[in-house]
């Protein structure tokens, strides 16, 4: 039935993001019990939270009757201790998606222009598109962000420049020297958000947090994220690291207790679990090398990867996600990048990774 009222017209053309498919869904769906299907979907952490957060958060469940602490202090502090930066320098977000939309709501507006590379993180142009500015892609170069190409494309109505490093979904790692170049050569008119989602995987990681401290960079955000290494990405944390003006502004946005109770507490135990932190990043890269071995020995195209999966080159991506799924194992299609012939992997445990690798070889074959 169509709608009494009228909608924001940016409505009828916005995408909808698509995640990745949850265990659950697919056991419904698909009638196979869930404890047979394994996910690979969503570049989680396959070892799931740290036991010190599991414990924290069990503890943090007796107070839910209680609204959280609406400006996360304990966990804000130590956050700040551990990155070596004032708490005026860390805004908080509801995974980092609501960080994107908080920079959405404080700098776009119809007529504005935001920077993006072809194949970048979905929700980048869609926050764009709901506000009603512009987003200029530039083409990929070797499936990663050519940044001085994104550099020039800056015009007078450029608000803001979206740099996923390394990038989502393709796994790609621009070079330091590149990223400096960018860093130093966009306008101070125009706010560069460098996304660093999957940094905690790198082993000499460029550290941009100094040009923030040192407040040599207003125009620079860089936005991280708990869903990943630290393996609590159904509990929503993310965060953001910029100049104390640009954060207070941002508060401005933010809403009262967006950070739960329960993610605080998770949150606050896991930056006290460097094993666990260790033993997630040592998993990867040995499951790195293990998936991309064994895919291009299947025929795969693969591209080399600085993050946790593996975007192979399959044929008919969905027809092999689909394959896939009633074998109990869920992947990524990458049609809505506009990779159709691909699909991404996350890296999981050696068993996991064995048995995609397995399926894979069948439905191949």
């Amino acid at each position: 039935m169509k709608l009494s009222f009228k909608l924001n017209p940016t409505l009828e053309t916005l995408p909808v993001y698509q995640p990745g498919r949850p265990i659950e869904e697919v056991a419904r769906e698909l009638g196979i019990p869930a404890k047979q299907i394994i996910k690979l979907a969503s570049n989680e952490n396959p070892f799931g939270p740290s036991p010190k957060a599991l414990a924290a958060i069990q503890e943090a469940a007796k107070q839910l009757h209680l609204y959280p602490d609406g400006n996360a202090f304990y966990f804000k502090q130590k956050l700040a201790a551990k990155l070596a930066v004032s708490p005026a320098n860390l805004i908080l977000g509801n995974g980092s998606n609501e960080i994107i939309e908080f920079l959405g709501h404080a700098l776009l507006g119809p007529g504005d222009d935001i920077v993006v590379s072809e194949y970048c993180f979905a929700i980048y142009p869609i926050v764009a598109k709901m506000l009603g500015a512009n987003v200029v892609t530039v083409p990929a170069k070797n499936y990663g962000h050519d940044l001085r190409a994104m550099l020039k494309a800056i015009t007078p109505k450029t608000k803001a420049v979206f740099v996923a490093n390394p990038n989502n979904p393709t796994g790609t790692l621009a070079s330091n020297e590149e990223v400096m170049e960018l860093v130093n050569g966009v306008p101070s008119n125009v706010v560069l958000v460098m996304d660093e989602a999957y940094i905690e995987f790198l082993d000499k990681p460029l550290d941009l947090i100094p040009t923030i401290k040192h407040g040599e960079k207003q125009n620079l955000i860089l936005m991280r994220t708990f869903s990943k290494i630290y393996g609590l990405a159904g509990t929503r944390v993310g965060y953001g690291i910029a100049a104390p003006d640009f954060i207070a502004a941002l508060e401005k946005i933010r809403q009262p207790f967006n950070i739960n109770s329960l993610a605080q507490a998770g949150g606050l135990a896991a930056l006290d679990d460097a094993e666990h932190v260790r033993k997630t990043r040592e998993n990867n890269a040995e499951g790195k090398q293990f998936l991309q071995k064994e895919l291009v020995a299947l025929g795969c195209e693969t591209i080399t990867t600085y993050a946790n999966f593996v975007l192979a080159r399959v044929g008919d991506g969905q027809k092999v996600f689909e394959q896939l799924q009633k074998q109990g194992v869920i992947v990524r299609p990458m049609g809505g990048y506009k990779l159709p012939e691909w699909i991404r992997i996350s890296i999981g445990t050696p068993e996991e990774n064995a048995r995609c690798i397995n399926s894979l070889k069948k439905i191949l074959a």
